[in-house]
């Protein structure tokens, strides 16, 4: 995937549903649980499904893809949501696991793209970094001098003097959210392969590679905001040195406070 693809990545926003899960008599309402990121246009969605037909608005959870998925495969029946959202597709693993209880019949429909950034608050001058730096400045493991090392870098400007001086706080979506798994398999393992010795890696061994590209630090450094990009948006307003990760469309409907930050010289847009 090119560079740019952290800021205009096509993530396909997928409704997965199960037919027959429950007689139509059994249930009067639509459950639905998965993406933080798709949570909105989910809403959207039921509130006119609610106004425009005979039917209950579905009642719609925001659990994280991951989430979604692990209750979505938990089983058929009153107890197990109906459709869960997803900001990627489904793994095999999460298919495995959904047959593995009896959850066969399953339609994956791709509804959309968005697109991931990074942001920070309006009032503080605008980031404009590379991918490498983010590998850098997010990474578990760094290259210091031909080993890998645990990340030792604290400021931004420790990844690079031209960077801003001041504490690396990234908030971010946990393991459990589809936008993460995008995050850093575009962007992480984007930045991974501008750095030579991760390069050769990459072609030596890559699931050694993936290890290393995949694992962002838990020093605090990048912290785990859970399943509301709203909240991570908030967080932004009040603390102008922090910088977030979530889907475009929240850039875009809180454009008056937040500013997207700009990577490898491209600025996100829709």
């Amino acid at each position: 995937m090119h560079k740019r693809s952290i800021l205009s990545v096509a993530v396909a926003v997928v409704a997965t549903s199960l037919a027959g899960s429950a007689p139509a008599s059994a249930r009067d309402q639509i459950r639905i649980v998965g993406s933080s990121t798709v949570f909105p246009f989910a809403t959207a969605v039921a509130e006119q499904f609610g106004k425009t037909t005979s039917y209950k608005t579905p009642v719609i959870e925001s659990t994280g893809t991951g989430g979604g998925l692990k209750l979505f495969c938990a089983g058929v029946g009153l107890a197990t949501p109906d459709i869960t959202n997803a900001s990627r597709r489904i793994k095999m693993s999460e298919f495995e696991n959904c047959a593995s209880h009896g959850v066969n019949d399953i339609v994956e429909v791709k509804i959309g793209f968005d697109g991931i950034v990074l942001a920070n608050s309006k009032a503080a001058p605008r980031f404009e970094v590379t991918l490498e730096q983010v590998f850098l400045a997010l990474a578990k493991d760094v290259p210091v001098d031909g080993e890998l090392v645990p990340n030792p870098n604290r400021k931004w400007s420790d990844v690079d003097a031209s960077l801003p001086d001041v504490l690396i706080e990234v908030l971010g979506p946990p393991p459990t959210s589809g936008t993460r798994d995008a995050f850093v398999e575009l962007a992480m393992e984007g930045g991974a392969k501008a750095i030579p010795m991760l390069a050769a890696l990459r072609k030596q061994d890559k699931g050694r590679f993936k290890a290393v590209a995949h694992a962002i630090r838990e020093d605090g450094r990048y912290i785990e905001a859970g399943e509301n990009d709203n909240l991570i948006v908030q967080k932004l307003e009040v603390n102008p040195t922090a910088v977030g990760i979530f889907g475009f469309s929240f850039l875009d409907q809180n454009a008056d406070q937040i500013q997207g930050s700009i990577i490898d010289g491209i600025e996100p847009t829709f």
